[in-house]
């Protein structure tokens, strides 16, 4: 440990952020970064703890304690602290392919896990990672690193979010040779389309894939494996094959009026504006605009929070996000949440803070959800009728429960379906003929990667469901690892 009291010394500042005001007239990022001697004070409040959670990547009640790829966080905070810049990089980058990833999209499973959490504020454990390999992009650290040896073998990869991304990345540095084929006009996944720019540049994702083109990557795009491009083919050339396809299949209203115009699912939504604004800039009719219309977005998750952020960028009249469940309490109940757990605790984010700079109001209704919608006379969606739910016991676990008479109008020109997602596409199991699970994931061996056809592997949320993509890199880590010892009779892969 460089400074044993710095944890003492040092309070926590995170990164400084734009005014709500200010930003939602750009797609740019918000959080400019710290200067360096206060980075390498944050760096400092890292204890260096005789067990640290931060790393565990455990599962813990009801979810995940610490981070899935077992980052060596104090490590790499300690390196930062005394100023060896390049060799934190290096930790950093045994463990995850992509901290530039991390550095930004990530909830930070390790920061809640932090010891100093306990009973103070947790180091900013993932704006120091974001530090880290920002800075040795910009001082030259980063380079391709192209396999001396090529072991013959060949791989495809089916799909290019973040864990088939990581698997192919660990793939082609083990020296075999990997063909990444995405439906998408453009590599990433949900790097790509299914997180906005404001929060993940997608000039960040392009210069990583970049690279992995550099290292002898090969990406295929347009290409949807299973319906325009038969499975077959790809057994038939490649040695194995990882499916990382992801879990695309959006959960539906099942209401009166679902079929209005103006209603789409959030991953169309916010697909159309990141596409339109890199191919055209936001050209007028190339995406689903939300300008001047009263928004309302089914759904409290980060994806429902990420349409509220780009409504209001489009310029909406008004914007309301309903959220099913009761409003989580302001801090963590210590006696049913104890840290290291992660924190159930209602959490503000950019979006619901622009939306509160701008209309004065949280748009979030808790325990609330759509009942009914009501066109207009050209079939478009006008306004939709809402009813209030209660908690109810029902065979041991708790359903929402609509109250009768608790109907409430609401004016709305576009409604957004941000309720999660039930799992993969059906058509990619069918074309492989590999075995699904109860809920439509692709069937994996317990504590493995490998299908019920031994060549085919899966990874991320085609095999575990919707998750982070911290789980998505790590997902990928864990098929490369086992595809690698299948092709070569062993694997030296972490």
């Amino acid at each position: 440990m460089g400074k044993q009291t710095g944890f003492l010394e040092f309070d926590r500042r995170p990164n400084p952020c734009e005014a709500p005001e200010a930003r939602i007239k750009h797609w740019r990022e918000f959080h400019p970064a710290l200067d360096l001697p206060e980075r390498q004070r944050q760096a400092a409040r890292c204890m260096d703890c005789g067990v640290p959670f931060c790393q565990s990547g455990l599962k813990l009640g009801s979810g995940y304690t610490g981070c899935p790829l077992h980052n060596m966080a104090p490590e790499w905070n300690d390196l930062v602290y005394h100023g060896n810049f390049e060799e934190a990089y290096k930790r950093l980058r045994k463990t995850n392919n992509f901290p530039e990833f991390t550095g930004r999209v990530c909830p930070a499973l390790c920061e809640a896990a932090c010891t100093c959490g306990l009973h103070g504020e947790p180091v900013t454990v993932r704006e120091n990672e974001l530090f880290v390999v920002e800075n040795a992009y910009a001082s030259g650290v980063v380079e391709p690193k192209i396999p001396a040896v090529r072991t013959g073998k060949k791989v495809a990869v089916v799909g290019s979010g973040p864990a088939g991304l990581a698997a192919a990345d660990q793939l082609n540095g083990r020296g075999h040779s990997v063909t990444v084929f995405e439906k998408a006009d453009r590599a990433g996944g949900l790097l790509m389309y299914g997180i906005p720019n404001m929060k993940l540049e997608k000039s960040v994702v392009e210069r990583r894939l970049e690279l992995m083109r550099a290292e002898g990557v090969e990406f295929k795009t347009g290409v949807d494996v299973g319906r325009d491009f038969p499975a077959g083919g790809l057994e038939a050339v490649y040695d194995a094959v990882i499916l990382c396809c992801g879990a695309r299949e959006p959960r539906d209203l099942k209401v009166p009026g679902r079929d209005c115009g103006g209603v789409h699912f959030a991953v169309d939504f916010l697909t159309s504006t990141t596409k339109s604004l890199l191919d055209s800039g936001l050209k007028p009719g190339t995406f689903i605009s939300a300008k001047g219309k009263n928004v309302v977005v089914v759904g409290g998750g980060d994806t429902g929070n990420d349409c509220v952020g780009t409504a209001l960028r489009h310029g909406c009249a008004s914007v309301t996000q309903l959220e099913m469940m009761p409003r989580p309490p302001e801090k963590r109940d210590l006696a049913s949440n104890p840290w290291p757990e992660w924190p159930r605790a209602e959490k503000t984010d950019y979006g619901q803070q622009e939306a509160a700079a701008v209309f004065g109001r949280d748009p979030r209704l808790y325990q609330r959800t759509v009942k009914e919608i009501i066109p207009d006379e050209n079939g478009n969606v006008k306004e939709i009728v809402t009813v209030s739910l209660l908690p109810h016991q029902e065979g041991g676990r708790t359903v929402m429960v609509p109250v009768e008479g608790s109907e409430e109008t609401l004016p709305c020109e576009l409604l957004l379906i941000a309720a999660g997602f039930l799992g993969p596409e059906a058509y990619i199991a069918e074309a492989f003929g590999v075995k699904t699970g109860a809920r439509g994931n692709i069937a994996t061996e317990d504590g493995s990667f490998r299908t019920s056809n031994p060549k085919i592997f899966a990874a991320g949320d085609v095999r575990r469901g919707q998750s982070l993509v911290v789980h998505a890199i790590a997902e990928g880590r864990g098929a490369a690892r086992e595809a690698d010892e299948f092709l070569m009779g062993y694997t030296n892969l972490v």
